[in-house]
């Protein structure tokens, strides 16, 4: 006896046994909720999905992987699915890092590359496949699955029409492009392939086609492909008014705490006996009690003095676990919290922690604006967003993370300083590159530092700081705002250019005018016969004779002669000279003797060389304009904006003291970043091709040639790297910019290269230079006399010397006395060592020159000849000859202000283990410019780290990834991010810190849901799992009424297709086994912004359509005037993105696409869907010349009206509709959950039974369950009606609601304007629990007096409901002065009116301004149109269209048209009992309806019986 007391004391005693206990007990007797969620489309294949990850690591990979795989899957019969798996890993493993087999793991497992397979196989499907083929291919338009067919078809496929070739097109490797195409379409690893894989690459490689292989999968698997990467919740539902399907099964009242308090039995202990036994422990046993009692039904409501410290004491718990359990109790307390938060409520905050996080919160709002409860992530400081990121995009920046920091480790990075380069990032260049004025060939017809013009104006800088009126420009003695304008007197657009000049000038505006004069250059030509050498002469004599302003104002007298088509003749010239300078003898001026011609070629000499593309061309401080800013009115004006620009950065740089006024004005500006000697396009603007200089494991001798062969395309970049000898400005200095030349220079395009970059490797302080040898023809000694020359040169000579010899071997004359016979060491010089040099220019050999070659052609993708530029790694080319000294000062110039200064900062103030800094610099340059644009990093840093934050460092020995994660744990964020975490730790080797930002003084719930994010570090294979990634909530109490919703990324679009219980309404207690949902990624949405480019505006009421080139019109969408917003559903494929035939294509045309897969001046726009990730297209649209004045969504004088013509076309696509005109009733109506579905049925039969019009309903098909999805077509049949299920995904723009209910009622009013096709005219909403005792097409046809829609006012007839009626008081009595406020239960839309006013796009923009207040819109889908009712006004409908008990008396219900089951906020009586005793056909509707479906329920039975007995 004395024992068991001790055992009942230890008991007793235990807090965390009495905790241990009760997780096992109720562990072994809770039920179950599961989730999942499948693809569309069947799995695709592991091999396939790897090797798709294989070509974002680059093209070439693909292709090598390719080659180890050919005959892989033949594995797959043999081996389980485990050892199949392992094999593609290992198989993988040989072209990846350990981190990259990590995340290929991690890709397969959320099957990131699953679309890009499903595409090609829509892309084959569309072909389509030839019947019985395994693989096949299609050469121009002519398929065959016969090898031997091959060489026949390939015949004449020339003379048929090229195929197109999508961007993701595996293209095998090849120099040229313009060759036959033959497209593969076959399963990788299977013999088919392999047989024709093996006489395709062959062809490819001997240049005789451009093979391509696309993923075909002749027989796809059988089962499912189960996904993972969203959350699913499990939300706790208001019990207020009862919801439950009484059809469904039995409902268990709740029990309240005092009778549970009296149960003898609590979790297998019987306090009843231990009391009698133990009495001196009674009130210990019942404290006891009460805690297991408290824990088995922690869904008591806490208290507001119990929740306000909740967050801390969460984080308490969470700090005081073991660091590496830390993460996984966060991720236990907040996705399970309704359950946690009561034993949360006992735990005693840490005060420290408490005071640590209120210092560190208080940092990170001054540094970061990160709030007290926001979340964060960085992960080497990038910013992963909670709300949008998702895993796939997690991946992508794993992957390019990886890249980099393997990089920086190859080079010798240590791990402590990888950081530094980490944070590098590009400066914005915003493309506004600005030439150098300060250049001999402009003339400057003013100067206001100099002028006596401007004597009487300041010249100090502090000017500028002075206060001015707005707009108006500080008049300064300074050059501080300079206008270059080019003048071409044979041109009509100078006569503009002349006034806007004379305008300026004589109004005394602070800017500084200068002239570039382009006339005729040839020598013969004179001022007698052309009019711009005669003004070029007539200017020069009066700017000598007078000055350069008495020429200006020459000029402008001269233009205002100008008669003939605005262009000036020599009389012109000639008259004013006569007029003005009558002494002057006119022909010794303007004739062929003339001593004023002196540089006249100046000026167009000087536009050539700038690169400014066509005239007319004028600069602002160097900067160019727009074209259509060159004509005098907006050039004015563009000029006045810049000035006014230019003035406040004038004034900040004062202001920061970096102007002052000993700064020379002109050299300030023009001594800015941007400001370059030329703008080539050709290197502004082009894509460079990025070299990876990083050698891995392999070395090559760079005269082996044939080794050299055989390497990818790193290697090979690598080893011509390692290889280069440099000419450089001087001997152990870094040079920061490494320039290779590569040319044949044995031609004079070569040698004239070669002497351009010796000429600016003389003025530049950073550059050195090596050459690359890309000969022209065949490689032998007498092909390559200068180019052995050069390579002797750069073998033996020292640097002082080296420079002034190859100077020498560029010149022509040098050339042609080789080429006739003169020994080279004749043209060595003093002090050279000629021996040296003569031995190794007769014994070089010419294997180098094959190894450049190889490199120029499998690398760089010359042909043999061409010229091109290597700056840092990154290419361009090929080249024009004239590529010249000032290109290379450009291409150096933005070469040092994108990353290179930076990257050489760190480098000479970090110790860092390489023998050449120069190649350092070069290499990491390379590595970090190829990365895409990212977004900026971000340094956060903790004031205190001991208390508030978890900390888990990285293994040692390998790279890691530096992860900060800020959190309170008690939020969404936590719930996601908690998995997370544990997920990218099994993914990465990375160095964590993760800190508890709680919020505190908390007044409500934190969490109201369970919740599960699925996602796994890597694919689970059965046996060991057989349903894949799934959701699972257990040990779930069982009293609660739940919901069940999924959090997919923000383009699924998914759909429940299977559930054995009503998942809007889970109560557990009613049901004996597991629940079970299982959802179907349904479609993906293809989203986009369209703009009109004239007027700026998005093209209201434009229609697209997303097709094939078999199915032109798959889905069709309207544009929003909300940022022209729309949005397709589609899968994964190659669409065709059309303008809708009728007023869209007739009135408008695609003028510019991005983001798409076609180029942007195609007409046809082709969308390819190919991952999980959002995918957003910019569609630019332009009215066509003869339809200006026309408007989409108007009718106003046409014969046939626009609605018509769209219906015409709309009944084409719904087959269901009929051929001629009929007159339809269309009812729109939303439902969530088996009651309701159960109402909605009763509406519409209700709706049936009381017109004699065809009748077609619209259902939201969001939330519909898989049941109602199964009965409708069996309806419609039985009753005679059509419908449609429409569906729309909430746009991420728009504020989003995060409760279910709340979501439904938002599509209730938010897109009515794009729900349904532009066909239906007239829509009515008609509530689930309504019904309907009058013919609704009367209300249809009912006169909206102009309004866009129609709602019934509120009953104000049952007087005893007053103080329930919220509209007669407060904000809605002062913003309604005396209207009604109406009921959302029932409303009719003229369409037409409501898309023509933009109602949607109103609606919504209020909903935006009203939604991010919680206490706003409590009844959204009614107290928007309500809110709105001054700018969407409302017709108010006869009272009797709509009665309801709870708001109208009972004299009024004889005439009611419709009843609504209101629910009734003073009984809260049940909508069930409520429909039976209000409606008495009610009853006979349901059953009715139940007769049907079980009717239905028996045919399907005796189907599967019938089957099984088969």
């Amino acid at each position: 006896m004395a024992k068991a007391g001790d055992v009942v004391r230890l008991l007793l005693g235990s807090t965390a046994l009495w905790l241990s206990l009760l997780g096992a007990r109720t562990a072994s007797a809770s039920k179950a909720v599961t989730a999942n969620l499948a693809a569309k489309w069947p799995e695709t294949p592991l091999l396939l999905e790897a090797s798709e990850f294989m070509a974002e690591e680059s093209n070439e990979k693909f292709w090598q992987f390719l080659e180890t795989v050919q005959e892989l899957a033949i594995y797959k019969q043999t081996e389980s699915d485990y050892s199949y798996y392992n094999l593609i890993l290992r198989k993988a493993g040989q072209f990846l890092d350990n981190l990259h087999i990590n995340l290929l793991k991690f890709a397969f497992s959320i099957r990131a590359y699953s679309p890009t397979i499903q595409m090609f196989q829509q892309i084959a499907a569309d072909e389509p496949p030839p019947d019985g083929c395994v693989a096949f291919v299609v050469i121009h338009e002519k398929h065959t699955c016969k090898v031997n067919e091959i060489k026949k078809l390939l015949k004449k496929a020339t003379s048929r029409p090229r195929p197109y070739l999508y961007k993701g097109d595996h293209k095998f490797p090849a120099n040229k492009e313009n060759l036959p195409v033959i497209i593969l379409y076959a399963e990788m690893g299977t013999r088919a392939f392999r047989k024709f894989h093996t006489v395709l690459s062959e062809k490819a490689q001997n240049g005789e086609i451009l093979y391509v292989l696309r993923h075909y999968v002749q027989k796809p698997a059988s089962q499912k492909m189960y996904l993972s990467g969203y959350g699913v919740e499990l939300a706790i539902k208001s019990t207020e008014y009862k919801v439950l399907d009484d059809t469904q099964g039995k409902t268990v009242t709740n029990t309240s705490i005092e009778d549970i308090t009296e149960t003898n039995e609590v979790q297998g202990f019987l306090f009843g006996k231990l009391k009698e036994r133990y009495s001196d422990l009674r009130d210990n046993l019942t404290t006891f009690q009460k805690y297991l009692i408290e824990s088995n039904n922690e869904m008591m409501p806490l208290k507001v003095w119990e929740l306000q410290d909740l967050s801390f004491q969460a984080a308490s718990q969470i700090m005081s676990t073991p660091v590496y359990d830390a993460i996984k109790l966060m991720k236990d307390i907040s996705q399970n919290f309704p359950i946690k938060a009561r034993s949360l409520t006992r735990t005693a905050v840490n005060q420290r922690m408490r005071e640590e996080i209120q210092e560190n919160q208080k940092h990170l709002q001054d540094r970061f604006e990160i709030q007290p409860g926001d979340a964060g992530l960085y992960i080497n400081g990038l910013h992963v967003d909670m709300d949008s990121y998702d895993p796939f995009n997690l991946l992508d920046m794993l992957k390019l993370e990886g890249k980099v920091m393997n990089g920086l480790r190859n080079l010798g990075i240590k791990e402590e300083h990888m950081s530094k380069f980490l944070k590098l990032s590009s400066p914005d260049w915003d493309d506004t590159y600005a030439l150098d004025i300060r250049h001999s060939s402009i003339m400057w017809i003013n100067d206001l530092e100099t002028d006596d013009l401007y004597v009487m104006w300041p010249s100090s800088c502090q000017e500028l700081l002075k206060p001015v009126s707005p707009g108006s420009i500080p008049f300064i003695r300074r050059n501080f705002h300079n206008l270059v304008l080019f003048i071409d007197p044979a041109q009509e657009y100078t006569v503009d250019f002349i006034k806007l000049a004379e305008l300026f000038f004589y109004h005394k505006i602070p800017l500084r005018i200068g002239f570039v004069f382009i006339v005729n250059t040839d020598d013969e030509v004179d001022g007698k016969n052309d009019a711009g050498v005669a003004l070029w002469r007539a200017f020069n004599y009066i700017a000598e004779e007078h000055d350069v302003s008495q020429a200006f104002i020459s000029i402008v007298h001269m233009y205002q002669k100008v008669e003939n088509h605005n262009i000036l003749t020599v009389d012109n010239v000639k008259g004013v000279l006569q007029n003005e300078f009558p002494h002057a003898n006119i022909w010794d001026i303007l004739g062929i003797y003339s001593k004023y011609d002196g540089e006249r070629k100046a000026g167009a000499s000087y536009y050539r060389m700038t690169g400014l593309g066509p005239l007319p061309q004028a600069l602002y401080n160097g900067e160019s304009f727009h074209h259509e800013e060159l004509n005098i009115r907006e050039l004015e004006t563009a000029v006045l904006h810049r000035m006014m620009d230019e003035t406040a950065y004038l004034q900040k740089e004062v202001f920061m003291g970096t102007l002052n006024d000993r700064t020379n004005a002109i050299d300030f500006l023009m001594d800015r970043n941007n400001v370059v000697p030329r703008i080539n396009p050709l290197i502004l603007y082009n894509k460079w091709q990025y070299l990876n200089l990083i050698s891995t494991s392999v070395t090559a001798d760079v005269e082996d040639s044939s080794t050299f062969f055989f390497l990818d395309s790193q290697d090979k970049s690598a080893v011509i790297a390692e290889n280069m000898y440099y000419v450089t400005q001087e001997d152990d200095v870094i040079s920061s910019v490494t320039f290779w030349i590569i040319a044949d220079f044995d031609k004079p395009s070569g040698r004239k290269l070669l002497f351009n970059a010796l000429n600016h490797l003389e003025i530049s302080v950073h550059g050195r230079l090596g050459v690359i040898y890309n000969p022209t023809s065949k490689i032998d000694e007498d092909n390559t006399a200068i180019s052995r020359g050069i390579l002797a040169a750069f073998l033996t000579l020292e640097n002082s010397f080296l420079r002034n010899f190859l100077r020498k071997l560029a010149e022509e004359e040098t050339a042609t006395a080789i080429y006739s016979g003169d020994k080279i060491k004749r043209f060595l010089t003093e002090g050279m060592n000629k021996n040296a040099f003569e031995k190794k220019y007769n014994t070089i050999g010419v294997n180098i020159f094959r190894t450049h070659q190889l490199f120029c052609q499998d690398v760089l993708k010359l042909r043999p000849g061409e010229i091109g530029v290597v700056s840092n790694g990154k290419f361009l080319g090929p080249l024009d000859e004239d590529f010249c000294a000032e290109d290379f000062y450009l291409l150096e110039k933005i070469t040092l202000t994108h990353l290179v200064e930076k990257i050489e900062d760190i480098v000479e103030n970090t110790e860092v283990n390489s023998k050449n800094l120069s190649d350092l610099v070069m290499k990491i340059d390379a590595l970090l410019s190829s990365l895409p644009k990212h977004a900026s990093r971000y340094d956060v840093t903790f004031l205190e780290e001991n208390h508030s934050i978890i900390k888990i460092n990285s293994q040692e020995n390998d790279m890691s990834f530096d992860v900060i994660a800020i959190v309170d744990p008690l939020t969404r964020e936590a719930q996601k991010m908690a998995q997370l975490l544990i997920v990218l730790g099994k993914i990465i080797n990375m160095k964590i810190k993760l800190f508890m930002n709680c919020r505190g003084k908390l007044s409500e719930a934190p969490l109201k849901s369970f919740y599960r994010f699925v996602l796994e570090p890597e694919l689970t294979l059965p046996p060991n799992d057989v349903t894949g990634p799934v959701a699972k909530f257990l040990d779930i109490p069982e009293s609660p009424l739940l919901t069940l919703n999924m959090i997919t990324p923000e383009s699924w679009l998914v759909e429940t297709v299977h559930s054995n219980c009503d998942l809007d309404n889970i109560h557990l207690k009613d049901i004996e086994k597991t629940v079970t949902a299982e959802y179907e990624l349904e479609y993906l949405l293809l989203e986009g912004h369209c703009f009109d480019i004239i007027t700026e505006e998005p093209p209201w009421g434009l229609q697209f359509t997303l097709g094939t080139k078999n199915k032109p019109v798959v889905v069709d969408t309207i544009v929003m005037a909300n940022l022209g917003y729309f949005q397709l559903k589609a899968n994964p494929g190659a669409w065709i993105l059309k303008l809708r035939q009728g007023k869209s294509e007739d009135i408008y045309q695609i003028v510019g696409h991005e983001e798409t897969d076609s180029q942007p001046d195609l007409g046809e726009v082709v969308v390819v869907l190919n991952s999980f990730k959002s995918k957003i297209l910019e569609v630019q649209v332009q009215k066509k010349p003869d339809k200006i004045q026309e408007d989409i969504l108007s009718d106003k004088d046409e014969k046939k009206g626009v609605w018509d013509s769209i219906k015409s076309f709309t009944r084409s696509l719904h087959k269901k509709e009929d051929n001629k005109e009929t007159d339809v009733l269309n009812i729109f109506s939303v439902a969530s959950g088996h009651l309701y579905e159960r109402f909605l049925r009763i509406m519409m039969l209700s709706v049936l039974r009381n017109t004699k019009t065809p009748v077609k309903f619209w259902f939201l098909k969001n939330y519909l369950s898989p049941t109602f999805k199964e009965v409708i077509p069996h309806m419609a049949e039985e009753y005679g009606f059509q419908y449609e299920l429409v569906q729309y995904r909430w746009p991420r723009w728009l504020h989003q609601q995060t409760e279910k209910q709340r979501i439904i009622w938002g599509y209730k009013i938010l897109f009515l304007d794009v729900l349904f096709p532009l066909a239906v005219d007239k829509i009515i909403f008609v509530d689930a629990d309504q019904v309907v005792r009058h013919d609704l097409k009367e209300l249809r046809d009912f006169d909206l007096d102009g309004a866009p829609y129609g709602y019934t006012p509120f009953c104000d007839s049952r007087t005893e409901m007053d103080g329930y009626r919220f509209w007669k008081t407060g904000y809605w009595a002062s913003h309604l002065l005396r209207r009604k406020y109406h009921i959302s239960a029932l409303y009719v839309v003229d369409l037409k009116k409501f898309r023509r006013i933009a109602a949607g796009d109103r609606l919504r923009g209020q909903y935006q301004t009203l939604s991010q207040d919680p206490n706003s819109l409590s009844n959204l889908d009614q107290d928007l149109p309500n809110n709105m009712i001054y700018q969407v006004a409302i017709k108010s409908l006869p009272q009797d269209w709509l009665w309801c008990e709870t708001w109208c008396d009972d004299e009024s219900k004889q005439r009611a048209k419709t009843i609504d089951l209101c629910n009734n906020p003073k009984t809260k009586e049940p909508k069930l009992k409520a429909a039976a005793r209000i409606v008495p056909e009610w009853v006979e509707y349901d059953t009715e309806i139940r007769q049907l479906l079980d009717h239905l329920e028996n045919k399907k039975k005796n189907a599967i019986l019938t089957h099984d007995e088969l």
